[in-house]
């Protein structure tokens, strides 16, 4: 019995070394780590922060009969469903982004790039209005 468990404590040490070893010496691809730099800024940008600090973030604040995803009269306040409104269209500009800079690479076919940048520059501007949307709604109040 003894034996047992000194076979399995001598394995885990030999398991958790070779895993140490693994993680100091792996080299992630670029895209990778291009995807956590993306996805962590649009973390922070969006309010993830506020939403794991704050002890009480509402879902959604109730109007009447229907819930708004953006907390009316004050800037400074959200719900849950607000930052991750805000996370999404957020990714979608940047997938916009992404899509104007890969219709760079299509020289030689004008088609495709043509219409990789024109729905790149949909994306962009869809976020950007989207965005300008709900401030204006915060700022302005409830309807």
């Amino acid at each position: 019995m003894v034996s047992r468990i000194r076979r399995k404590f001598s394995s885990f040490a030999y398991f958790a070394r070779k895993t140490y070893w693994r993680m100091v010496t792996a080299k992630p691809s670029l895209f990778v780590i291009a995807l956590a730099v993306v996805g962590i800024s649009i973390f922070l940008l969006g309010g993830g922060v506020y939403d794991l600090i704050v002890p009480y973030v509402p879902i959604g604040f109730p109007l009447g009969r229907r819930v708004l995803f953006f907390y009316p009269r004050y800037v400074h306040e959200q719900v849950f469903l607000e930052s991750l409104t805000v996370m999404t269209v957020y990714g979608i500009g940047i997938a916009g982004f992404l899509l104007t800079y890969q219709s760079t690479k299509y020289a030689y076919k004008p088609r495709q790039a043509f219409m990789l940048l024109l729905v790149g520059c949909i994306l962009i501007i869809i976020a950007y209005l989207y965005i300008e949307n709900i401030m204006w709604l915060k700022i302005k109040g409830p309807l």
